[in-house]
């Protein structure tokens, strides 16, 4: 079959695989590789640790501002032309930062970065645009794979690169990468817009439009929820395995990578349930997973002394269940509202960002055990995520019901 979905030939849809794995692995890079430079950063800066790590903030608050404006933008303009803009945008952001040897300008650069890397939200409203059915679940399994590989092997590229290349080498791989998409989109994308109608409301009607639906909410908390468990290990890992385990930066970059292969046994795992079981049931096995995590970690936290495989094993259980249960519970929200995909994805993307960011702020700042809390989490967050699509599942079977009904009754 040479075309799919949209007259979307096979060539096309294989540039736009690629293109989408880039745009993932993009988002590694501002966040995740930079994080090893911290002290040469602050060196250059005359700065500490600390105030760099604002760059950091201001760059999750200026990719949040951004996406809530790209993706109902994308929705009138298309979405071609956006990713372009957005890439060089933030292509001339990672050059400011390289150039500059001022330290506010530095954050100015960051900020400017952050704004174009808002439209890396676009993969998903382009995943919903270009495929459809199996193939379309399939592409977000290898999609969520392929960041939990990237976040967990990021540690040691930026070891490496700061080690050859310095602190500026983050951002001149960015920089090289970021021109990998930007031709990737000219050559594959169309400039067309992705729908034909509606695409003229106000921003902030379409957004209440898709935030008033319970059920595009729930499935983005479902979402939302699993990704906070596999994002909280992550920003508390350096205070476990560095600060109370006392391994060495390299130890530590073996250790997720250790984690990065949970990711791939997932994303296995996952292939294989869409093809056999529904969505709702994939959703069901993976935060089931998840709370079995958290069992098992409380466990371990209450019968052993803190040790790598303490933590790793209830993770690894844990990031299997994230990577079936997030690409189930998106496909079925962004499939609620396809003529605002764009919008869709902005709302679902913030909703993630917001959950993921106050969750794990939560959890670093216990003063419990982290691992303990870590447990208590999992089990929290994966139970509220089930009675969540059981919910919605029940909510479906009476508007299926009625649905039936009514005709009789007229």
């Amino acid at each position: 079959m040479d075309k799919g979905k949209s007259g979307v030939t096979t060539r096309q849809r294989r540039g736009a695989v690629s293109l989408l794995l880039a745009m993932v692995l993009l988002g590694v890079f501002p966040l995740d590789v930079v994080l090893p430079s911290f002290p040469a950063l602050a060196e250059h800066f005359r700065s500490t640790p600390a105030d760099i790590a604002l760059s950091i903030s201001l760059f999750a608050v200026g990719i949040a501002f951004a996406q809530l404006l790209i993706g109902p933008l994308s929705d009138v303009i298309g979405r071609k032309g956006l990713l372009l803009a957005g890439m060089s945008v933030s292509m001339l952001g990672a050059l400011g930062c390289v150039m500059t040897t001022d330290y506010s300008l530095f954050l100015m650069f960051r900020v400017v970065q952050a704004l174009g890397c808002g439209c890396f939200v676009l993969s998903q409203a382009l995943v919903q645009d270009l495929f459809e059915g199996k193939e379309r679940d399939r592409l977000r399994i290898l999609m969520v794979t392929a960041g939990g590989i990237f976040i967990s092997v990021s540690p040691l590229v930026g070891t490496f690169l700061q080690a050859t290349l310095g602190w500026r080498g983050s951002f001149w791989v960015f920089i090289a990468l970021s021109a990998v998409v930007l031709l990737k989109a000219w050559l594959f994308l169309e400039n067309s817009r992705p729908t034909t109608r509606g695409t003229r409301t106000n921003f902030l009607t379409v957004y209440r439009r898709v935030l008033g639906d319970f059920d595009f909410v729930g499935y983005w908390l479902i979402s939302a929820f699993a990704f906070a468990c596999h994002f909280s290990f992550i920003v508390i890992s350096p205070l476990i395995f560095m600060d109370r385990l006392q391994l060495s930066a390299y130890e530590f970059s073996l250790i997720l990578l250790i984690y990065g292969a949970a990711y791939v046994t997932g994303g296995i795992l996952a292939s294989v349930l869409s093809r056999r079981i529904s969505s709702g049931q994939q959703m069901v096995v993976g935060l089931s997973l998840i709370l079995f995590a958290g069992v098992t970690m409380l466990y371990l936290s209450s019968s052993f002394a803190l040790a790598p495989a303490t933590v790793l094993i209830p993770m690894l259980i844990c990031t299997a269940g994230t990577t079936i249960a997030r690409p189930a519970a998106t496909s079925r929200a962004m499939s609620l509202f396809p003529d605002n995909a764009g919008t869709s994805a902005s709302a679902g993307s913030t909703i993630i960002f917001i959950c993921g960011g106050l969750i794990s702020a939560l959890i670093s700042l216990s003063p419990a055990n982290l691992q303990s809390t870590l447990g208590y989490a999992f089990v929290l967050l994966s139970g509220v995520a089930l009675a969540l699509n059981n919910r919605i599942s029940r909510r479906a079977k009476v508007l299926q019901t009625g649905a039936i009904a009514q005709p009789s009754g007229d």
